[in-house]
Protein backbone atom coordinates (compact mmCIF):
# COMPACT_ATOMS: atom_id res chain seq x y z
CA UNK A 1 0.00 0.00 0.00
CA UNK A 2 2.70 2.42 1.04
CA UNK A 3 4.85 1.91 -1.97
CA UNK A 4 1.92 2.42 -4.01
CA UNK A 5 1.20 5.24 -2.74
CA UNK A 6 4.96 6.06 -3.23
CA UNK A 7 4.98 5.53 -7.08
CA UNK A 8 2.14 7.63 -7.05
CA UNK A 9 3.87 10.64 -5.45
CA UNK A 10 6.55 9.90 -7.71
CA UNK A 11 4.45 10.10 -10.88
CA UNK A 12 2.62 13.06 -10.40
CA UNK A 13 5.69 15.07 -8.91
CA UNK A 14 8.28 13.91 -11.29
CA UNK A 15 6.26 12.80 -14.20
CA UNK A 16 4.63 15.94 -15.25
CA UNK A 17 6.80 17.12 -16.87
CA UNK A 18 7.24 14.76 -18.94
CA UNK A 19 3.42 14.00 -19.89
CA UNK A 20 1.86 12.75 -16.93
CA UNK A 21 -2.02 14.25 -17.37
CA UNK A 22 -2.38 14.73 -13.73
CA UNK A 23 1.19 15.29 -13.03
CA UNK A 24 0.88 17.74 -15.83
CA UNK A 25 -2.00 19.54 -13.71
CA UNK A 26 0.14 18.68 -10.46
CA UNK A 27 2.73 21.15 -11.95
CA UNK A 28 -0.09 23.74 -12.97
CA UNK A 29 -1.27 23.95 -8.83
CA UNK A 30 2.41 24.47 -8.19
CA UNK A 31 3.43 27.18 -10.65
CA UNK A 32 0.56 29.07 -9.22
CA UNK A 33 1.54 29.24 -5.89
CA UNK A 34 4.86 29.86 -6.74
CA UNK A 35 3.78 33.27 -8.88
CA UNK A 36 1.40 34.00 -5.60
CA UNK A 37 3.63 33.72 -3.37
CA UNK A 38 6.13 36.23 -5.28
CA UNK A 39 3.27 38.56 -6.10
CA UNK A 40 2.84 38.37 -1.94
CA UNK A 41 6.63 39.00 -1.37
CA UNK A 42 6.66 42.05 -3.91
CA UNK A 43 3.54 44.02 -2.42
CA UNK A 44 4.51 43.38 1.74
CA UNK A 45 7.80 45.99 0.48
CA UNK A 46 4.96 48.49 -0.06
CA UNK A 47 4.91 49.67 3.37
CA UNK A 48 0.94 51.24 2.90
CA UNK A 49 -0.13 47.50 1.77
CA UNK A 50 1.76 45.77 3.76
CA UNK A 51 -0.17 47.46 6.74
CA UNK A 52 -3.33 46.98 5.45
CA UNK A 53 -3.37 43.70 4.13
CA UNK A 54 -0.75 41.80 6.79
CA UNK A 55 -3.16 39.29 7.75
CA UNK A 56 -3.94 38.52 4.46
CA UNK A 57 -0.46 38.11 3.82
CA UNK A 58 0.45 36.24 6.94
CA UNK A 59 -1.96 33.56 5.89
CA UNK A 60 -0.80 33.49 2.20
CA UNK A 61 2.67 32.75 3.25
CA UNK A 62 1.58 29.92 5.75
CA UNK A 63 -0.57 28.25 2.56
CA UNK A 64 2.31 28.30 0.70
CA UNK A 65 4.84 27.75 2.96
CA UNK A 66 3.06 24.28 3.67
CA UNK A 67 2.98 23.51 -0.01
CA UNK A 68 6.49 23.94 -0.41
CA UNK A 69 7.46 22.21 2.67
CA UNK A 70 5.51 19.43 1.93
CA UNK A 71 6.36 19.30 -1.98
CA UNK A 72 10.32 19.23 -0.47
CA UNK A 73 9.73 16.60 2.00
CA UNK A 74 7.79 14.37 -0.67
CA UNK A 75 10.19 14.47 -3.31
CA UNK A 76 13.17 13.86 -0.45
CA UNK A 77 10.82 10.56 -0.04
CA UNK A 78 10.52 9.50 -3.45
CA UNK A 79 14.38 10.20 -4.59
CA UNK A 80 14.93 6.81 -4.27
CA UNK A 81 12.71 5.92 -7.13
CA UNK A 82 14.86 8.23 -10.09
CA UNK A 83 16.14 5.67 -12.17
CA UNK A 84 20.28 7.12 -11.82
CA UNK A 85 19.86 7.32 -7.95
CA UNK A 86 18.37 4.31 -7.13
CA UNK A 87 21.45 2.15 -7.19
CA UNK A 88 22.33 4.44 -4.25
CA UNK A 89 19.85 3.16 -1.77
CA UNK A 90 17.41 5.27 -0.18
CA UNK A 91 19.57 7.38 2.14
CA UNK A 92 22.33 7.64 -0.46
CA UNK A 93 19.77 8.92 -2.90
CA UNK A 94 18.17 10.96 -0.96
CA UNK A 95 20.95 12.68 -0.07
CA UNK A 96 22.75 12.92 -3.95
CA UNK A 97 19.22 14.24 -4.69
CA UNK A 98 19.40 16.85 -2.09
CA UNK A 99 22.59 18.20 -3.36
CA UNK A 100 20.98 18.66 -7.07
CA UNK A 101 20.90 22.73 -7.98
CA UNK A 102 16.56 21.94 -8.36
CA UNK A 103 16.82 20.65 -4.76
CA UNK A 104 18.74 23.44 -3.23
CA UNK A 105 16.31 25.41 -4.81
CA UNK A 106 13.60 23.84 -3.32
CA UNK A 107 15.49 23.72 -0.19
CA UNK A 108 16.57 27.70 -0.45
CA UNK A 109 12.50 28.34 -1.09
CA UNK A 110 11.18 26.95 2.23
CA UNK A 111 14.02 28.02 4.66
CA UNK A 112 12.46 31.53 4.86
CA UNK A 113 8.80 29.70 6.09
CA UNK A 114 10.77 27.19 8.42
CA UNK A 115 13.30 30.11 10.42
CA UNK A 116 9.87 32.24 10.43
CA UNK A 117 8.06 29.28 12.28
CA UNK A 118 10.58 30.13 15.37
CA UNK A 119 11.62 33.90 14.82
CA UNK A 120 9.23 36.81 14.83
CA UNK A 121 12.36 39.57 15.46
CA UNK A 122 11.44 42.65 13.05
CA UNK A 123 15.26 41.97 11.69
CA UNK A 124 13.77 38.71 10.72
CA UNK A 125 11.55 41.01 7.76
CA UNK A 126 14.72 41.44 6.07
CA UNK A 127 15.43 37.69 5.48
CA UNK A 128 11.80 37.25 3.97
CA UNK A 129 12.68 38.55 0.89
CA UNK A 130 14.85 35.60 0.29
CA UNK A 131 11.44 33.92 -0.33
CA UNK A 132 11.99 35.33 -4.13
CA UNK A 133 14.58 32.53 -4.96
CA UNK A 134 10.86 30.63 -5.25
CA UNK A 135 10.64 32.26 -8.55
CA UNK A 136 13.35 30.36 -9.71
CA UNK A 137 11.36 27.03 -8.72
CA UNK A 138 10.04 27.95 -12.34
CA UNK A 139 13.17 26.71 -13.92
CA UNK A 140 11.78 22.82 -13.26
CA UNK A 141 8.19 23.15 -15.21
CA UNK A 142 9.90 25.29 -18.43
CA UNK A 143 11.28 23.79 -20.88
CA UNK A 144 12.26 26.84 -22.32
CA UNK A 145 13.83 28.23 -18.96
CA UNK A 146 15.85 24.91 -18.79
CA UNK A 147 16.88 25.67 -22.25
CA UNK A 148 17.87 28.85 -21.86
CA UNK A 149 20.04 27.39 -18.43
CA UNK A 150 21.90 24.53 -20.97
CA UNK A 151 22.39 27.06 -23.53
CA UNK A 152 24.49 29.29 -20.86
CA UNK A 153 26.43 25.98 -19.42
CA UNK A 154 27.12 24.30 -22.61
CA UNK A 155 28.73 28.20 -23.67
CA UNK A 156 30.06 28.93 -20.46
CA UNK A 157 33.57 29.03 -21.96
CA UNK A 158 33.15 31.15 -24.40
CA UNK A 159 30.94 33.44 -22.66
CA UNK A 160 33.98 34.18 -20.12
CA UNK A 161 36.45 34.30 -22.98
CA UNK A 162 34.25 37.56 -24.09
CA UNK A 163 33.81 38.81 -20.51
CA UNK A 164 37.97 38.80 -20.46
CA UNK A 165 37.42 40.37 -23.55
CA UNK A 166 34.97 43.40 -21.94
CA UNK A 167 36.96 43.93 -19.44
CA UNK A 168 40.27 44.23 -21.01
CA UNK A 169 38.34 47.25 -22.94
CA UNK A 170 37.43 48.77 -19.81
CA UNK A 171 40.89 48.54 -18.37
CA UNK A 172 42.20 50.57 -21.65
CA UNK A 173 39.17 52.71 -21.97
CA UNK A 174 39.73 53.94 -18.54
CA UNK A 175 43.52 54.44 -18.90
CA UNK A 176 43.32 56.08 -22.28
CA UNK A 177 41.01 58.63 -20.49
CA UNK A 178 43.12 58.94 -16.81
CA UNK A 179 46.24 60.00 -18.94
CA UNK A 180 44.08 62.08 -21.14
CA UNK A 181 41.96 63.93 -18.58
CA UNK A 182 43.84 63.46 -15.03
CA UNK A 183 44.90 66.82 -14.92
CA UNK A 184 41.90 68.72 -16.47
CA UNK A 185 39.50 66.79 -14.24
CA UNK A 186 41.47 65.05 -11.20
CA UNK A 187 38.57 64.21 -9.57
CA UNK A 188 37.25 62.39 -12.07
CA UNK A 189 40.05 60.48 -13.54
CA UNK A 190 42.40 61.23 -10.98
CA UNK A 191 42.88 57.33 -11.04
CA UNK A 192 42.66 54.26 -13.55
CA UNK A 193 40.01 52.88 -11.17
CA UNK A 194 38.01 55.94 -10.70
CA UNK A 195 37.88 55.68 -14.67
CA UNK A 196 36.78 52.54 -15.28
CA UNK A 197 33.21 53.78 -14.31
CA UNK A 198 32.95 56.00 -16.92
CA UNK A 199 34.87 53.32 -19.65
CA UNK A 200 32.12 51.14 -18.06
CA UNK A 201 28.88 53.50 -18.67
CA UNK A 202 30.42 54.18 -21.76
CA UNK A 203 31.56 50.92 -23.26
CA UNK A 204 27.80 49.86 -22.51
CA UNK A 205 26.19 52.55 -24.23
CA UNK A 206 24.16 53.72 -20.70
CA UNK A 207 26.13 56.43 -20.78
CA UNK A 208 24.92 58.16 -17.49
CA UNK A 209 26.42 61.72 -18.00
CA UNK A 210 27.65 61.74 -14.66
CA UNK A 211 31.11 62.13 -15.77
CA UNK A 212 32.37 63.02 -18.94
CA UNK A 213 35.52 64.09 -21.22
CA UNK A 214 35.65 67.80 -21.42
CA UNK A 215 38.56 68.15 -23.96
CA UNK A 216 38.99 67.10 -27.53
CA UNK A 217 40.81 64.58 -27.19
CA UNK A 218 38.95 62.97 -24.19
CA UNK A 219 35.19 63.39 -26.65
CA UNK A 220 37.49 61.49 -29.68
CA UNK A 221 38.44 59.05 -27.60
CA UNK A 222 34.84 58.66 -25.68
CA UNK A 223 33.66 58.04 -29.11
CA UNK A 224 35.69 55.74 -30.11
CA UNK A 225 34.56 53.67 -26.66
CA UNK A 226 31.23 54.10 -27.56
CA UNK A 227 31.37 52.41 -30.95
CA UNK A 228 33.44 49.81 -29.72
CA UNK A 229 31.04 48.80 -26.76
CA UNK A 230 28.30 48.33 -29.53
CA UNK A 231 30.12 45.68 -30.98
CA UNK A 232 31.51 44.18 -27.68
CA UNK A 233 28.50 44.02 -25.53
CA UNK A 234 26.89 42.01 -28.41
CA UNK A 235 29.18 39.02 -28.36
CA UNK A 236 27.96 37.15 -25.41
CA UNK A 237 24.28 37.97 -26.69
CA UNK A 238 25.11 35.99 -29.84
CA UNK A 239 27.13 33.46 -28.01
CA UNK A 240 23.30 32.91 -25.93
CA UNK A 241 20.92 33.33 -28.70
CA UNK A 242 22.89 31.40 -30.52
CA UNK A 243 23.17 28.45 -28.33
CA UNK A 244 19.25 29.13 -27.09
CA UNK A 245 18.20 28.46 -30.72
CA UNK A 246 20.25 25.58 -30.92
CA UNK A 247 19.38 24.19 -27.74
CA UNK A 248 15.44 24.79 -28.39
CA UNK A 249 15.68 22.90 -32.20
CA UNK A 250 18.08 20.02 -30.42
CA UNK A 251 15.17 19.75 -28.16
CA UNK A 252 12.13 19.80 -30.37
CA UNK A 253 13.89 17.32 -33.06
CA UNK A 254 14.71 14.65 -30.03
CA UNK A 255 10.96 14.86 -29.46
CA UNK A 256 9.61 14.70 -32.81
CA UNK A 257 11.92 12.05 -33.86
CA UNK A 258 11.20 9.88 -31.09
CA UNK A 259 7.52 9.94 -31.35
CA UNK A 260 7.87 8.71 -35.23
CA UNK A 261 10.36 5.99 -34.14
CA UNK A 262 7.69 4.72 -31.90
CA UNK A 263 5.38 4.25 -35.00
CA UNK A 264 5.68 0.81 -35.73
CA UNK A 265 5.96 1.38 -39.48
CA UNK A 266 8.89 3.31 -39.26
CA UNK A 267 10.32 1.73 -35.87
CA UNK A 268 12.92 -0.64 -38.54
CA UNK A 269 14.13 2.42 -40.32
CA UNK A 270 17.69 3.78 -40.20
CA UNK A 271 18.49 7.03 -37.84
CA UNK A 272 18.87 9.15 -40.81
CA UNK A 273 15.57 7.85 -42.78
CA UNK A 274 13.41 8.78 -39.65
CA UNK A 275 15.39 12.23 -39.05
CA UNK A 276 13.77 12.70 -42.84
CA UNK A 277 10.40 11.62 -42.05
CA UNK A 278 10.37 13.88 -39.27
CA UNK A 279 11.35 17.00 -41.34
CA UNK A 280 8.27 16.41 -42.77
CA UNK A 281 5.97 17.27 -39.73
CA UNK A 282 4.02 20.23 -39.57
CA UNK A 283 2.18 21.58 -36.44
CA UNK A 284 -1.30 21.42 -36.11
CA UNK A 285 -3.13 23.37 -33.40
CA UNK A 286 -7.07 21.81 -32.06
CA UNK A 287 -9.59 23.33 -29.48
CA UNK A 288 -10.98 21.87 -27.00
CA UNK A 289 -14.33 19.85 -28.31
CA UNK A 290 -13.22 20.56 -31.85
CA UNK A 291 -13.22 17.12 -34.50
CA UNK A 292 -9.76 15.70 -35.63
CA UNK A 293 -11.02 13.35 -38.67
CA UNK A 294 -14.71 11.54 -39.08
CA UNK A 295 -15.35 8.30 -39.43
CA UNK A 296 -15.27 7.04 -42.74
CA UNK A 297 -13.80 10.32 -44.21
CA UNK A 298 -10.53 9.50 -46.67
CA UNK A 299 -7.27 9.22 -44.80
CA UNK A 300 -4.91 11.44 -45.86
CA UNK A 301 -2.40 11.65 -42.81
CA UNK A 302 -1.69 10.44 -39.19
CA UNK A 303 -1.44 12.36 -36.38
CA UNK A 304 1.24 12.30 -33.10
CA UNK A 305 0.35 14.13 -30.26
CA UNK A 306 2.17 16.30 -28.93
CA UNK A 307 0.67 18.15 -26.11
CA UNK A 308 -3.06 17.44 -25.00
CA UNK A 309 -5.41 14.60 -25.43
CA UNK A 310 -7.99 13.22 -27.45
CA UNK A 311 -11.17 10.99 -27.92
CA UNK A 312 -11.89 7.97 -30.75
CA UNK A 313 -15.30 7.02 -31.00
CA UNK A 314 -15.59 4.25 -32.83
CA UNK A 315 -19.60 4.11 -32.38
CA UNK A 316 -19.63 1.78 -29.93
CA UNK A 317 -16.88 2.33 -27.80
CA UNK A 318 -14.26 5.02 -27.18
CA UNK A 319 -10.66 5.66 -27.12
CA UNK A 320 -9.03 7.99 -25.10
CA UNK A 321 -5.44 8.91 -26.90
CA UNK A 322 -2.87 11.05 -24.26
CA UNK A 323 0.86 13.17 -25.16
CA UNK A 324 3.13 10.79 -27.31
CA UNK A 325 0.07 8.32 -28.92
CA UNK A 326 -0.44 8.63 -32.79
CA UNK A 327 -3.21 7.28 -35.01
CA UNK A 328 -4.07 7.05 -38.51
CA UNK A 329 -0.57 5.62 -39.36
CA UNK A 330 -2.29 2.66 -41.73
CA UNK A 331 -2.72 5.80 -43.87
CA UNK A 332 0.43 6.15 -44.87
CA UNK A 333 0.49 2.98 -47.05
CA UNK A 334 -2.46 3.48 -48.94
CA UNK A 335 -6.17 4.79 -49.67
CA UNK A 336 -7.83 4.01 -45.98
CA UNK A 337 -11.29 5.46 -44.26
CA UNK A 338 -10.74 6.73 -41.04
CA UNK A 339 -12.15 4.13 -38.54
CA UNK A 340 -13.12 6.38 -35.55
CA UNK A 341 -14.40 10.46 -35.58
CA UNK A 342 -11.59 11.86 -32.79
CA UNK A 343 -12.06 14.61 -30.63
CA UNK A 344 -9.71 17.02 -28.71
CA UNK A 345 -10.71 16.45 -25.43
CA UNK A 346 -9.02 19.75 -24.45
CA UNK A 347 -6.41 22.27 -26.38
CA UNK A 348 -4.51 19.76 -27.95
CA UNK A 349 -1.19 20.29 -30.16
CA UNK A 350 -0.67 17.51 -33.01
CA UNK A 351 2.34 17.28 -35.53
CA UNK A 352 0.75 16.01 -38.68
CA UNK A 353 2.43 13.81 -41.22
CA UNK A 354 1.03 13.64 -44.79
CA UNK A 355 0.91 10.77 -46.86
CA UNK A 356 1.72 12.93 -49.89
CA UNK A 357 4.88 14.85 -48.54
CA UNK A 358 5.78 10.82 -47.17
CA UNK A 359 5.21 9.67 -50.76
CA UNK A 360 7.28 12.40 -52.33
CA UNK A 361 10.21 11.19 -49.72
CA UNK A 362 9.83 7.77 -50.92
CA UNK A 363 9.82 8.55 -54.59
CA UNK A 364 13.27 10.25 -53.65
CA UNK A 365 14.51 7.60 -51.56
CA UNK A 366 13.81 4.27 -53.48
CA UNK A 367 15.53 2.32 -50.49
CA UNK A 368 13.28 4.38 -47.79
CA UNK A 369 10.45 3.12 -49.95
CA UNK A 370 11.02 -0.11 -49.99
CA UNK A 371 10.93 -0.32 -46.03
CA UNK A 372 8.21 1.14 -45.77
CA UNK A 373 6.15 -0.72 -47.77
CA UNK A 374 7.35 -4.14 -46.94
CA UNK A 375 6.71 -3.39 -43.56
CA UNK A 376 3.11 -2.74 -45.28
CA UNK A 377 2.65 -5.01 -46.78
CA UNK A 378 3.55 -7.16 -43.25
CA UNK A 379 1.26 -5.36 -41.05
CA UNK A 380 -1.36 -5.63 -44.17
CA UNK A 381 -1.17 -9.44 -44.34
CA UNK A 382 -1.75 -9.59 -40.25
CA UNK A 383 -4.50 -7.21 -39.77
CA UNK A 384 -8.49 -7.75 -39.82
CA UNK A 385 -9.18 -4.58 -41.04
CA UNK A 386 -6.98 -3.85 -43.87
CA UNK A 387 -9.51 -0.52 -45.98
CA UNK A 388 -9.10 1.89 -42.64
CA UNK A 389 -6.48 3.84 -40.89
CA UNK A 390 -6.05 2.54 -37.39
CA UNK A 391 -3.47 0.31 -36.31
CA UNK A 392 -3.86 -3.31 -34.44
CA UNK A 393 -1.97 -1.50 -31.71
CA UNK A 394 -5.08 0.90 -31.61
CA UNK A 395 -7.34 -2.04 -32.35
CA UNK A 396 -5.81 -3.76 -28.93
CA UNK A 397 -6.58 -0.61 -26.68
CA UNK A 398 -10.11 -0.25 -28.22
CA UNK A 399 -11.10 -3.68 -27.98
CA UNK A 400 -10.11 -3.60 -24.00
CA UNK A 401 -11.70 -0.82 -23.35
CA UNK A 402 -14.93 -2.01 -24.82
CA UNK A 403 -14.74 -5.41 -22.48
CA UNK A 404 -14.61 -3.68 -20.12
CA UNK A 405 -17.33 -1.55 -20.66
CA UNK A 406 -19.24 -4.50 -21.50
CA UNK A 407 -18.23 -6.29 -18.50
CA UNK A 408 -19.51 -3.41 -16.50
CA UNK A 409 -22.74 -2.98 -18.02
CA UNK A 410 -23.57 -6.72 -18.77
CA UNK A 411 -25.62 -5.24 -22.36
CA UNK A 412 -24.05 -5.30 -25.41
CA UNK A 413 -23.33 -7.13 -28.97
CA UNK A 414 -21.56 -10.68 -28.61
CA UNK A 415 -20.18 -10.10 -32.23
CA UNK A 416 -18.30 -6.88 -31.66
CA UNK A 417 -16.20 -7.80 -28.76
CA UNK A 418 -15.83 -11.41 -31.01
CA UNK A 419 -14.41 -9.19 -33.87
CA UNK A 420 -11.71 -6.96 -31.85
CA UNK A 421 -10.62 -10.27 -30.43
CA UNK A 422 -9.87 -11.64 -33.58
CA UNK A 423 -8.46 -8.43 -34.87
CA UNK A 424 -6.22 -8.55 -31.40
CA UNK A 425 -5.27 -12.09 -31.89
CA UNK A 426 -3.60 -11.62 -34.76
CA UNK A 427 -1.43 -9.01 -33.83
CA UNK A 428 2.40 -9.83 -32.97
CA UNK A 429 5.06 -7.57 -31.34
CA UNK A 430 2.55 -4.44 -31.15
CA UNK A 431 4.21 -1.32 -29.31
CA UNK A 432 2.30 -0.24 -25.92
CA UNK A 433 1.99 3.41 -25.92
CA UNK A 434 0.27 5.62 -22.94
Amino acid sequence: MTEGFKTTAYRLLEKGVTGDPLGRRVNRVLVLFILATVVVALLETVPEVSARYSRLFALAELATGLVFLTEYLARLWVADLHPPLRRFGPIGARFRYALQPEAIIDFLAVLPFVVGLFVSDAAFKAFVIVRLVRFLKLARYSPALRSLINAVAQERHALIASFVIIFGAVLVAATGMYLVERHVQPEKFGSIPAAMWWALATLTTVGYGDVVPVTATGKVLGGLVMMMGYGLFALPIGIVATAFAREIHSREFVVTWAMVARVPLFEDLRATEIADIAKLLRAVTIGAGEIVTEKGEDADCMYFIANGAVEADFGHSRLQLGEGAFFGEMAMVGPRKRAATVTALERTDLMALSASDLGVLMQRRPVLAERILKEAEERAATTFYPDIDIAEEELEQEEAALSETVADSGEGSEEEPELFTEAASDTEGSSERS
